[in-house]
């Protein structure tokens, strides 16, 4: 294993034993994932020239699309690519309302070096390319500011002016920002990157001063859209890579909410075929009865259109370009090499390393798999949660016990309080099917 700084390490082994996916680090124990590389690769790379993407993750409850996707988000970053990742709800962020999607969009926004939300940043880093490249021409003296200022905006507007078309606010608000920056408005440069963020009930008094008027609409939001992936660019970002995550729960929502969400999805499809947004990758995930059944993509036929994929009966066969990919999730040979993996990354900040390869060996691991699989009634595939959180607990207790034998010591426990809903499904069943062979016998 390649060497991982302790910080790295503890942020994976953390949110593992919390049970969640960590939001960094995938890459040092991802499991089957190496034959998507290529093709994910070559598409981030034609986006990165002005190209855009589209691509839909299918895969069952506990396939792994959130792993998925955040793994291909860290390969983004490293494509210096900015990276968001969205919860769709029909509370908190209904796809329909594209100006809501915007806003969590700038919410969750990072980079490989800066957390969410990066907005500010980038439009900080933003001026201040306009400012080197108005240097770099030689007809601005960096002394004489109000010169410098006027050429910046000036290039701001020439940058900015096929978005500014579609929306004027944007390019003013951009421009309200950097005079309230110079003329050390702190409180108005604030307020004017919330309205750039997509956030409603921007003060008055801020709008007034950058010359808008309302708040962003669900058209407004598109050439929002536009105008950051501008800034990203010219701030040495290629791309933006951005993830509608659990777009199954559309199924359960109302009939028109759910109408108006497709449509919604049609409609940036369409736009990314259109080259509208030159530097956006756009990935959905959901599961096989969102794509197929008859309360999801199948109720807009243009949708299901677009979406249309053929797959074969063998995975291994799969077309990696076309516009869904499916992930065939785990079985136990998988889970073992998970296991391997998850145990070497914390074998190397442990504080007896031998101890817990000895104990936690690969005969143990494979045992373990199966006792955590036969807990969820069999079903593999939606294991590798439970599975490694249970086994941090058990390299926990090795580690800091000298005595500590798992193989004694430690019985395998499934509390429901600790399981997601489809795990409980499935705990649950099999509990079931249990209760009836002993009343068989």
């Amino acid at each position: 294993m390649k060497p991982v700084s302790e910080a790295r390490r503890e942020e994976v082994v953390g949110a593992l034993r919390r049970g969640t996916v960590p939001h960094s680090g995938l890459d040092l124990f991802a499991v089957g994932l190496e034959r998507f590389e290529s093709a994910l690769d070559k598409e981030l790379g034609n986006v990165a020239t002005g190209g855009a993407e589209f691509k839909a993750v299918r895969g069952e409850y506990g396939s792994g699309k959130t792993f998925f996707v955040r793994w291909l988000g860290e390969r983004a970053k490293r494509a210096n690519f900015a990276v968001t990742e969205i919860q769709i709800s029909e509370t908190e962020t209904p796809l329909h309302r594209l100006e809501t999607v915007y806003r969590r969009l700038t919410e969750r926004l990072a980079t490989a070096t800066q957390p969410p939300s990066a907005l500010r940043e980038i439009v900080d880093n933003w001026f201040y390319s306009l400012e080197e490249d108005v240097l770099a021409d030689g007809k601005v003296d960096d002394a004489d500011e109000e010169a410098l200022n006027t050429a910046v905006t000036d290039l701001m507007e020439r940058r900015l002016s096929e978005v500014a078309s579609a929306n004027p606010g944007f390019a003013a608000a951009l421009r309200g920002y950097h005079r309230a920056q110079a003329e050390d408005e702190p409180a108005i440069a604030e307020a004017l990157i919330a309205w750039l963020g997509g956030q409603p009930n921007v003060a008055a008094a801020a709008k007034r001063y950058a010359g808008i008027k309302g708040d962003l609409d669900h058209f407004g939001a598109l050439a929002a859209l536009r105008g950051l992936l501008v800034l990203l660019r010219d701030c040495g970002h290629p791309g933006l890579l951005v993830v509608l995550d659990e777009l199954e729960t559309l199924q359960r929502a109302r009939t028109d909410t759910r109408e108006k969400a497709l449509n919604a999805l049609r409609q940036l499809l369409d736009e990314i075929a259109n080259r509208q947004f030159p530097g956006l990758y756009l990935v959905i995930t959901g599961t096989p009865a969102f794509f197929d059944g008859p309360q999801g993509v199948q109720r807009l036929a243009p949708l299901a259109q677009r979406l249309h994929t053929d797959f074969l009966s063998d995975p291994a066969h799969d077309n990696l370009y076309a516009a869904q990919i499916r992930l065939s999730g785990f079985d136990l040979d998988k889970l073992h090499e998970l296991g391997l993996a998850v145990r070497e990354l914390y074998a190397g900040g442990a504080d007896d390393p031998q101890r817990v390869r000895e104990r936690v060996d690969d005969g143990y691991l494979l045992g373990f798999a199966e006792a955590v699989a036969g807990e969820l009634g069999g079903r593999v595939g939606i294991a590798p949660r439970l599975f490694l959180r249970k086994l941090v607990d058990v390299m926990d207790r090795v580690d800091q016990n000298p005595d500590f034998d798992p193989r004694r010591h430690y019985g395998l426990t499934v509390g429901v309080g600790e399981l997601t809903e489809v795990e409980r499904g499935a705990h649950v069943q099999r509990a079931t099917s249990a209760d009836e062979v002993d009343l068989d016998l």
